[in-house]
C-alpha cells in the first residue's frame, strides 16, 4: 500500500486507516445510545482478520467505543501483528460492564489511567497516536493536557498526539504551544472544511479524516423511508431521510453519484478518492462492521484519488446547491 508520513510525527502509515467505532457496538450516555447499532463480534473479528490479510496496518479506535469493547476486539485481532500502528482516543470515563459513559476526565492521573487501560485492552506497550477526544475545551485547558501528553511521549508510552478539532485558530495555537503533530478532522465530500488539510500540512501536521463516509450516508445504502434501530445513534440524533439535513445530503449524493463512481469506483471508493484528491497526504479512517465493507474500503486504494475533472464538476454542483 502507498504510504504517507503523518507530518512531523515521522510516523508512516498506509494511505487509508480503518476506524473501529462501529465494531464496538451499542453504548450510551445520559442522552441515549451511541454507536451504530448491534454488531456480531465473530463477524467483526473476521473483518479485522480480512483487513490484516489485505495489508492494513493502521487502525483508529477509542477507549469509549463500546466502552472498551472495540479495543478488546482490535487487541485480539492484532496480537500477532506487532507492526500494526494504532491511533487511540481518550477523555471519557465509562463502565465496561454496563457500557455506560460516566463523564470526562482529563486530569493527569485520569489521562494516565485511560492510557494504561487502553494499552492493556490492546495488548500493547505503547500507542503510536493518542488523541484528545473532547471537542469543546478552551485552548488553555487543551494545552494543560498537552503538557501531560508531552511527558508520555518522553516516557515512550506514546509516539505522537493530537486533538480532535476543526478550528484553524485553535489548531495553530495547540501545535505552537506543544509537540502535537497530528490533527483528526471531520471531513467528507458533503461535510467539513476542505481547506483544512492543506492548512495543517503547511504547519507540518499530519491529517486524518474522521467520518469520511458521512456515518454511512455516502455508501448509498440508505434511501427515503429507511428506519434505524433504536440502539443506533442515528435514531438518537433524529436522522430523517425524508426531510431536513440528511434528505438534502441524499439529494446531493444523487447529483454527484456519477462523478464519484468515475472509473468503476463504488460510491464508497469515490468518497475516499475525493478525500485523497483534496490532499495527497490525507489519511481517511472509514469504519466497518463486515468483511465486505473492509474489502470495499481497502480496494479504494487501487483506484486512488478522483481525477481533477471529476473534482471540478463535483465542486460546481455542490456549490450551486449550497
Amino acid at each position: 500500500m502507498e504510504s504517507r508520513t503523518l507530518g512531523r510525527s515521522g510516523i508512516t502509515v498506509e494511505g487509508l486507516g480503518l476506524g473501529c467505532w462501529a465494531i464496538g457496538g451499542p453504548f450510551s450516555d445520559k442522552g441515549g445510545f451511541m454507536g451504530y447499532g448491534s454488531v456480531n463480534d465473530a463477524e467483526s473479528l473476521r473483518a479485522l482478520e480480512c483487513a490484516l490479510e489485505m495489508g492494513a496496518r493502521f487502525f483508529d479506535v477509542a477507549g469509549v467505543y463500546g466502552c472498551g469493547h472495540a479495543e478488546h476486539l482490535l487487541g485480539q485481532a492484532i496480537a500477532q501483528y506487532p507492526e500494526v500502528k494504532i491511533a487511540a482516543k481518550f477523555g471519557y470515563t465509562f463502565d465496561e460492564t454496563t457500557r455506560v459513559i460516566g463523564g470526562t476526565d482529563i486530569s493527569a492521573p485520569g489521562i494516565r489511567l485511560s492510557l494504561e487501560q487502553s494499552l492493556k485492552r490492546l495488548g500493547r506497550t505503547h500507542l503510536d497516536i493518542y488523541q484528545l477526544h473532547l471537542f469543546d475545551l478552551s485552548i488553555e485547558k487543551a494545552l494543560e493536557v498537552a503538557g501531560v501528553l508531552d511527558e508520555l511521549v518522553q516516557e515512550g508510552l506514546i509516539r505522537a498526539y493530537g486533538w480532535c478539532n476543526e478550528q484553524p485558530d485553535t489548531i495553530t495555537a495547540f501545535q505552537l504551544g506543544s509537540d502535537a503533530s497530528v490533527v483528526p478532522i471531520l471531513l467528507n465530500v458533503l461535510e467539513g472544511n476542505a481547506t483544512l488539510p492543506a492548512f495543517c500540512a503547511a504547519l507540518d501536521l499530519g491529517v486524518m479524516a474522521r467520518r469520511p463516509l458521512g456515518m454511512g450516508l455516502l455508501s448509498g445504502k440508505f434511501q427515503k423511508g429507511h428506519q434505524f434501530a433504536e440502539n443506533d445513534m442515528r435514531t438518537r440524533f433524529k436522522w430523517n431521510l425524508e426531510s431536513g439535513k440528511q434528505a438534502k445530503q441524499l439529494a446531493q449524493l444523487e447529483a454527484i453519484k456519477e462523478l464519484l463512481t468515475t472509473g468503476g469506483r463504488s460510491l464508497v471508493q469515490g468518497a475516499l478518492g475525493w478525500l485523497w484528491a483534496i490532499h495527497p497526504q490525507l489519511v481517511p479512517i472509514p469504519g466497518f462492521k463486515t468483511v465486505a465493507q473492509v474489502k470495499e474500503n481497502l480496494e479504494a486504494l487501487q483506484f486512488g484519488a478522483l481525477p481533477p475533472t471529476a473534482m471540478h464538476e463535483i465542486k460546481q454542483i455542490l456549490e450551486g446547491d449550497a
